[in-house]
């Protein structure tokens, strides 16, 4: 069985991961697993908290568009997915691998495949948008005048 922390990573490569991505790893599988769609891809708003300072007050910083979706394999296992954006397909495809990523016969396959790369590529992303951040950065200081 995998841990609440383990779906969690994975759920969440998969909804931040870029959609054309997802479903390239997704085609290179070759996987064609019956489902049934249980909620269809819904798109709505979904609001964002902040609090100042991260400890002061909560507030609502804005509205997101979410797209959501669930689905039934043929074994029972339910799939869910929310992803940011109004992307029906990649919605429908995260709910589709977390229900596979469940099933032990699925699981090693599609998290080598699958789920690693995309991992990689976003820390790879990550770690690129922290070095222009970090060649952009600037060091102010002030100069103490000594008294004459």
């Amino acid at each position: 069985m995998f841990t609440l922390q383990q779906r969690q990573r994975w759920m969440s490569v998969l909804a931040s991961s870029p959609a054309a991505e997802v479903r390239a790893g997704w085609q290179s599988l070759d996987l064609n697993v019956p489902f049934d769609i249980i909620r269809a891809p819904e798109t709505g708003l979904t609001q964002l908290v902040a609090r100042m300072g991260a400890t002061g007050r909560r507030f609502v910083l804005g509205d997101m568009t979410v797209t959501r979706a669930v689905v039934r394999l043929g074994s029972g296992t339910y799939g869910y997915s929310y992803v940011a954006g109004r992307d029906k397909a990649h919605a429908e495809l995260c709910a589709l691998a977390d229900a596979m990523l469940q099933r032990a016969e699925h699981h090693e396959r599609l998290h080598r495949q699958l789920i690693e790369p995309l991992s990689a590529r976003r820390q790879e992303q990550h770690q690129l948008r922290a070095r222009e951040i970090a060649a952009s950065r600037v060091d102010f200081f002030t100069l103490v005048r000594g008294d004459n």
